[in-house]
């Protein structure tokens, strides 16, 4: 008698880890779609505006470099400006490169540690 009560116990205990098992993996799926979803969307978002932003910046380069190549009186002079430039620009970027991962960090454990 005693043995039957412990053998219901004991199914039912089993009912519920296998239950907890299951629904803890599909909460794992979910979670995770979630997190690549929100990735792959800042990600595309990041795409679209930076390749309008670079397109932008050519056509403005263009016309900063042959403005100042009417103002020198001398094109190639215009051109090396706006390439220098850009060359101190991307030296400050290549120095300053690290400060870029804590904005990152945080942006994306927001959506990792999130309570549901």
């Amino acid at each position: 008698m005693a043995f039957e009560g412990l053998r219901e116990n004991i199914a039912e205990l089993d009912e519920n880890v296998s239950s907890y098992l299951e629904h803890s993996i599909e909460y794992a799926k979910l979670k995770s779609f979630k997190i690549s979803m929100v990735l792959v969307t800042h990600l595309a978002k990041v795409l679209l505006v930076g390749t309008l932003a670079i397109l932008a910046l050519l056509f403005l380069s263009a016309a900063v470099s042959i403005a100042l190549g009417y103002a020198l009186d001398n094109s190639i002079y215009g051109f090396a400006i706006v390439g220098l430039f850009y060359l101190i620009l991307g030296i400050l970027g290549y120095i300053f490169r690290d400060r870029l991962n804590k904005p990152l960090l945080e942006m994306f454990s927001k959506y990792f540690f999130e309570e549901p």
